[in-house]
């Protein structure tokens, strides 16, 4: 089968499937690039994409999905950082994005140096949206391999396209390597905040083939309810953050259904998998990065591992056989 794997966005909630990724590659004993066809994440996702597929100088992965949740631990405060003047000139957020671009570009930087999309291990596609073009995006690594001009990034900068979340980070300018246009984009999430149809599109295209496994992994639903008691006073301001929370549940949770509808079981073998748990602990702050906060959403990913023992079974015997 096509192997594909889906990573969803939602901030530092993405050590919980960097946790489940580090689960299957203790398992299998093989890095996650290994395993998969195509791999494709949104936001935290992308990020989390990128870093499994970037290639070391010995042309190994250069991270393991271990790694990855490190990441999360130690850099996770660095990423959503902001000083004393951003918070008073943008008025707490109400004028300006929450935190500067320099934490979050800084990490990058370290993590992805001057590697290029071309270069990556395995196929990826990334959305983002370009929104002087007002058009959705894919970063796909088998187009920048075409020596297309404007195809070709640095992943630093597509890890950095993916996830710039509005009224979290500023909108970023990129051009890509070799080309002289510059594009702007925000985070992909706001269409694609759970990418596996779009992976599975990009799969069933690239491939020619129906035959297709969907390894689709969440990072938490949320659970706190908008009371119609306070919503129904709310204005521009009150909304803005609320509605981008209710757009990337939403988004994911359809992408759930389309694919349970659209990829059964055949022969008793599991086409679509989805790993995802209610935040019933832990924020569903895409940026609590408070070591309690880390604590909890790590028990809710080992809840995870164990509440699917039988279906990380299954889904390990099919990545592994030829």
């Amino acid at each position: 089968m096509i192997k594909v794997l889906s990573i969803d966005g939602g901030g530092i909630r993405g050590i919980i499937p960097a946790l489940i990724l580090e689960e299957i590659e203790n398992r299998t004993h093989k890095p996650i690039s290994t395993l998969f066809n195509l791999i494709t994440g949104t936001s935290t996702g992308g990020i989390i994409s990128l870093a499994l597929v970037k290639p070391s100088k010995n042309g190994s992965p250069e991270y393991k999905a271990g790694d990855i949740v490190k990441l999360y631990e130690n850099e996770g405060s660095k990423i959503f950082s902001r000083d004393l003047w951003h918070t008073v000139t943008s008025i707490d957020n109400l004028l300006e994005e929450k935190y500067t671009n320099s934490g979050i570009a800084n990490v990058l930087s370290h993590y992805f140096g001057d590697t290029l999309l071309s270069s990556s291990l395995t196929e990826v596609i990334i959305p983002s949206y370009e929104i002087e073009l007002r058009s959705p995006w894919f970063f796909k690594s088998k187009k920048a391999r075409e020596k297309d001009k404007d195809s070709d990034f640095f992943m630093r900068d597509v890890a950095r396209a993916t996830s710039a979340a509005p009224t979290y980070f500023e909108p970023i300018s990129i051009k890509a390597y070799g080309g002289n246009t510059y594009f702007s984009f925000i985070d992909g999430g706001v269409f694609a905040n759970n990418p596996s149809m779009c992976a599975y599109v990009e799969a069933k295209s690239m491939y020619k083939r129906d035959d297709i496994l969907v390894v689709s992994l969440g990072v938490g639903e949320h659970t706190r309810p908008i009371s119609y008691k306070n919503a129904k006073d709310w204005g521009l301001a009150m909304w803005a953050k609320p509605i981008l929370g209710v757009v990337f549940d939403g988004v994911s949770s359809t992408v759930d259904y389309q694919l349970k509808e659209l990829l059964p079981k055949i022969n008793g073998l599991n086409r679509y998998y989805r790993f995802q748990s209610r935040l019933d602990i832990g924020s569903d702050e895409m940026d609590n990065t408070s070591k309690s906060n880390i604590n909890a959403l790590k028990l809710l990913a080992h809840d995870i591992i164990n509440e699917n023992k039988d279906s990380l079974d299954a889904l390990t015997k099919q990545l592994t056989e030829i």
